[in-house]
Formats: structure tokens, C-alpha cells, sequence
């Protein structure tokens, strides 16, 4: 590892499959980032628990979203991937930021106050301490960027004031991170609701695209998704379902919004659509094929996920004992 270069740390909860927006708006700028920096990408399985999963769901969840990392194009060699409750750090530097975070502060985030709507009769503390184990995770490795989406730009402004109270409590500690936002891909909306995010959670299946949706469900898709009435290729935010799958075409291929625009001036949406639906299918084959292939080779992801829990432990342990030092803990002595 590179110390010269900047950190940037991510994770992912293995809530189910990755769709078109988590890699186009997420993973896929991943990929261009592992050269430039020291990336960590964790698949945070401690942050699922906080809604019920079955125990065999949740593990072959964790092992498909890393094979998915994988498939995307996440090198394993130039970057650690590792599962978050495999390095205990996670958990325990939660506790102490827990006793440093402050009820109000909690009792602000707008995602705990949607997901308390939602899960009224899972009303647990996890759901609402989750942005201080979040702040864990990227604190821990002492990260100067964090790839976040607009939803979760509140939580990281929590870690940044932790970090900010416990180094004027207690002295330099911790790296105060910033956000990074891509802006091109960086949101992609539901294609049945193009005011709201692209998200496995919508009722409406036809809403999202799978990464490892067959080509025939993409087809259907696309071609169901929400446009407008005016039949033209243009992006603007009077055309919001129209300038969603612009976003989408151009983030796939690399053409310029404007270069859309110029191929499909006087052509309608059936013809737009249905090469948008190639795009996808083509932009995402070699991802479903890696993807098989990994998830028929067990033993190599086993032993990816060891390795980068290796790497992890070691730079999570050096920022936990410095933690654990300066609150007042006696270090553990060993025989």
C-alpha cells in the first residue's frame, strides 16, 4: 500500500442484489479511483442487522456482493475488500464515539426519522445509532474522501464532527473526511418515479434494473419506463424520465449528453429506448459473466476476504489503540 497516496473508504450493505444505479452511480466510479488512491470497500454486514435477516440470507448476500465488487471491476490487488464485522475495530470504536455523540444529533438524521415510519415495530437502537458505527468505519482507517450519494451526505457530516470533537478533546486523532461526489452518474432515479432515487427497495420491480437482471427483464424495463409526451431526446428538467435514461445511456457509453442529443434529434423514444436497452445489456455482460464464474469459485473469494481482513485489522488496530489510549484505557498486556 501506497502511504503517499490519499484513503478513501466505502461500504455496502449485502441488503440484497446491486442495481444499474449502485453501479453506475457508485461501483463504477470505484474502478477509476483504485490507481489514484488507497481505497477500503467494506461490505458492511454489521450495519444490516439493524432490519431482521435470516442468517443464511445474510451470509450469501456478503459473499454475492463481494463477488459483484469483483465483477464490476474492483481489483482485489490493487485495493482491500474485506467484510466489516471480520475486524472488531468496527464495533468498538462505535462504542466509544457512541458516549461522544449527542441524542439531538442522533434524533436529526432524516434517514432514522424514514426508517422509523417504515419500521415501526423494529424500532431498534441500531437503526438509530447506525450513522455512529458509520462514522466508525471511516474513521478507522483515518480516510481523507468518502464516496457518498446526497442521501448519505448527513451521516458523514456526523463523522466529520466527531472527529473534530475528539481531536479537541483529546489531540489529533483522526483525519476529518470529505465527501466524494461524482457528477456525471451520480444519481440515478427510479424509471417509474424519476423524482425519487433508483432503489431495490421500490415496490415496483419495474423501477430498477438488477445487475444481474437477463436481457429480455431489462428490455421489458426500459421500455415500460416513465418518459413524457413530447416524443423528443432532450435533457432537461422538464423531461425528467427522459433526461434519467440520458444519464444512464451516457454514463454506459462515455458520449456526451450533447452527442445524445445530436444522434436522436428527430427520432422518438421507441428508437432511443430500445438501443438504451442495448447499451445495458451489453454495458453489464461482462459483469454477469465474472459474476457466475466467482460465484462458482468459492474458495477464491474466501480467501479475497481474508486477505483484505488481514490488511484492515492492521491500520483499524493502529487508530483503535491510539483511541483506546487517550480515552484512558490500561493497555492489554499479553504473556
Amino acid at each position: 500500500m501506497n502511504m503517499d497516496k490519499k484513503v478513501i473508504f466505502s461500504g455496502v450493505q449485502p441488503s440484497g442484489e446491486l442495481t444499474l444505479g449502485n453501479y453506475l452511480g457508485a461501483i463504477k466510479n470505484w474502478v477509476k479511483l483504485q490507481d489514484e488512491y488507497n481505497c477500503y470497500y467494506c461490505i458492511v454486514d454489521l450495519h444490516a442487522i439493524t432490519v431482521p435477516k435470516e442468517a443464511k440470507i445474510l451470509r450469501k448476500r456478503s459473499l454475492e456482493l463481494l463477488a459483484s465488487y469483483i465483477a464490476c471491476g474492483i481489483d482485489p490487488e490493487k485495493n482491500t475488500l474485506f467484510i466489516q464485522s471480520h475486524v472488531s475495530a468496527h464495533a468498538e470504536l462505535s462504542w466509544v464515539l457512541n458516549c461522544m455523540t449527542y441524542m439531538g444529533e442522533l434524533n436529526r438524521m432524516t434517514q432514522f426519522k424514514e426508517k422509523a415510519k417504515k419500521n415501526e415495530a423494529n424500532l431498534n437502537a441500531g437503526l438509530f445509532t447506525y450513522p455512529v458505527l458509520m462514522a466508525a468505519d471511516i474513521l478507522l482507517y483515518q480516510a481523507d474522501l468518502v464516496p457518498v450519494g446526497h442521501d448519505q451526505k448527513q451521516h458523514l457530516e456526523i463523522a466529520r464532527d466527531l472527529a473534530n470533537r475528539f481531536n479537541n478533546r483529546y489531540s489529533e486523532t483522526f483525519k476529518v473526511p470529505d465527501p466524494y461526489i461524482t457528477k456525471v452518474g451520480a444519481r440515478i432515479m427510479s424509471l417509474q418515479d424519476p423524482t425519487s432515487k433508483m432503489s431495490k427497495s421500490d415496490e415496483n420491480d419495474n423501477g430498477y434494473i438488477l445487475l444481474l437482471d437477463k436481457p429480455d427483464a431489462i428490455t421489458r424495463k426500459i421500455k415500460r419506463a416513465v418518459t413524457d409526451s413530447e416524443n423528443l431526446v432532450k435533457y432537461n428538467d422538464e423531461q425528467l424520465g427522459i433526461k434519467n435514461l440520458m444519464t444512464i445511456y451516457s454514463t454506459i457509453t462515455g458520449e456526451s449528453i450533447e452527442e445524445i442529443e445530436s444522434k436522436y434529434e428527430g427520432k422518438g423514444y421507441g428508437q432511443f429506448k430500445g438501443d438504451l436497452a442495448e447499451v445495458i445489456i451489453e454495458g453489464l455482460r461482462p459483469v454477469r459473466e465474472k459474476f457466475d464464474y466467482l460465484m462458482k469459485n468459492k474458495d477464491y473469494l474466501e480467501n479475497i476476504y481474508m486477505e483484505g481482513a488481514n490488511i484492515a485489522e492492521k491500520t483499524a488496530r493502529k487508530t483503535l489503540r491510539k483511541v483506546y489510549k487517550k480515552v484512558g484505557f490500561i493497555p492489554r498486556k499479553f504473556k
